[in-house]
């Protein structure tokens, strides 16, 4: 679709007017590729970036997964914070109140900067002890300590990124954060080639590398925000008031002090997501220390395995970017039929990709987890894990862009709860009791299970329509 054609179905939905099915399926299908290649090309990037630790032996693979589920936590609590702001911008840009918008955005980097200092802090503060809790031998706790150190400091780098891309794609530009994100993982590879071979810095080099990269996309990401968005810049374009009377009330309006109906808001949104990311995130981390004493094959097997089957998965996630910012505006803008028709064919197109690219995951799983990982047995144990996995790729669908839709409408207090439930009842019961007879096979044996059970429950969610009626008005 054409960039200007995109537009003006974007324009359709905060003007009210009627959509084909035809037109509802190109704007879907338009927002959701950009992301797509984008999700795509970080996990082929990260695919290859893993592959460059991974040839440095057994223990360095070991020592970055063993805290890669911790590193995802924190990341899930600063995209948590994100997210409490960005739906409010899409909301009033659909509502066609960009004054408002504008009064969210500036709001959002004071508070989304403060939280993630708060979060690097936690990351110094956990960084020495936590390859122990987490099950892991001396002989990697070290690489292990001084990776999750590293990526704990560029936190800030992250959280202003994610923020950055995530209003912009709220506001309907996909492709900007799409392409500096495709960059980022290039300068990913290129900063941690550097680092790892030619500095001979290991993986601690790995860390570094992945900082470098997230700081100069973060600064790239603010400026296509700040300085060059049509709906949401804040600095390239200077708003005159027109009386001394109007004065004070732009000066409120343009300020970046934090008000409490604006954070309010964003803590009903985004704190159920957080809480949803804590548990969840720890429910990885205690999923990790189910692996850890089946040895370091095992470790480095499960942590491979999960990056290849983001390949999988990343479309989904593209897809669910595009509903939420469908969704957002929908919303705001009061079409309620129109919305609900968005999340509808949304969740249908997400589950014919992923079934595809299952299929691919069980046809292809040695030779994806070979390109990783010299060590037969590591292959082995991966590619076995995949194939279980890969039976469970289409209501892992269902989830992943369902829950994109109920973001977008505000909707996250349930979603969190029916997540939780299932992770922390279904995955994390069957796997330790499945681990010891089955090894790595009954821990993925028992996320297959999990994905496929939340999926059910988070279609009925979707069908009933209950997220609807929670829209929260800012």
């Amino acid at each position: 679709m054409a960039k200007e054609e995109k537009k003006d179905l974007l324009s359709y939905i905060r003007e009210g007017r009627t959509m084909t099915q035809s037109e509802k399926l190109r704007l879907i299908v338009s927002l959701s590729i950009p992301s797509i290649l984008a999700q795509i090309s970080a996990t082929v990037m990260f695919f290859i970036d893993y592959a460059m630790v991974g040839h440095l032996g057994e223990r360095a693979t070991a020592s970055v997964g063993l805290v890669e589920s911790t590193t995802w936590l924190m990341g899930g609590l600063a995209s948590a914070a994100n997210m409490g702001f960005s739906v409010q911008v899409a909301h009033f840009i659909g509502a066609n109140d960009f004054e408002a918008a504008r009064r969210v955005l500036r709001q959002s980097l004071v508070c989304c900067f403060m939280w993630s200092l708060m979060l690097s802090l936690a990351c110094v503060a956990v960084a020495q002890p936590l390859p122990f809790w987490l099950g892991g031998s001396a002989s990697i706790a070290n690489d292990a300590t001084l990776y999750f150190l590293i990526i704990g400091l560029a936190g800030i780098f992250f959280q202003m990124e994610g923020l950055a891309g995530s209003m912009l794609k709220c506001s309907g530009n996909m492709k900007i954060p799409s392409m500096l994100n495709i960059l980022m993982c290039v300068m990913d590879v290129v900063f941690n080639y550097c680092f790892i071979y030619q500095l001979d810095m290991g993986v601690k080099g790995a860390a570094m590398g992945t900082a470098l990269a997230e700081l100069v996309t973060a600064a790239l990401m603010l400026y296509f925000l700040l300085w060059r968005s049509p709906m949401l810049n804040i600095f390239s374009v200077q708003r005159p008031t027109h009386n001394v009377l109007h004065s004070t009330h732009n000066i409120q309006r343009n300020s970046f002090r934090p008000s409490a109906d604006v954070v309010r808001t964003a803590f009903k949104i985004g704190a159920p997501m957080g809480l949803q990311h804590l548990l969840m995130g720890s429910a990885q981390i205690v999923s990790t220390i189910i692996v850890a004493p089946l040895g370091n094959v095992a470790i480095a097997a499960n942590s491979m395995a999960i990056t290849v089957e983001s390949l999988c998965y990343m479309p989904g996630y593209g897809i669910a970017e595009a509903a939420t910012t469908l969704v957002g505006q929908g919303i705001g803008a009061g079409q309620r039929l129109l919305t609900r028709s968005f999340a509808y064919m949304s969740v249908s197109l997400g589950i014919a990709v992923m079934t595809l690219m299952g299929a691919l995951m069980f046809i292809f799983a040695p030779e994806l987890m070979g390109i990783l990982s010299p060590v037969d047995a590591i292959v082995q144990q991966g590619a076995e894990a995949l194939r279980i996995e890969a039976f469970a790729e289409p209501l892992f669908a269902a989830t992943i862009v369902a829950n994109g839709v109920f973001i977008g409408a505000g909707d996250t207090l349930v979603p969190a709860i029916m997540s939780l439930t299932s992770m922390w009842g279904v995955r994390l019961t069957l796997a330790a009791t499945l681990a010891p007879r089955f090894g790595l096979k009954g821990v993925w044996t028992a996320m297959a299970i999990d994905l496929c059970f939340r999926g059910i429950i988070f279609l009925a969610r979707l069908w009933r329509g209950n997220w609807q009626n929670k829209i929260i008005k800012a």
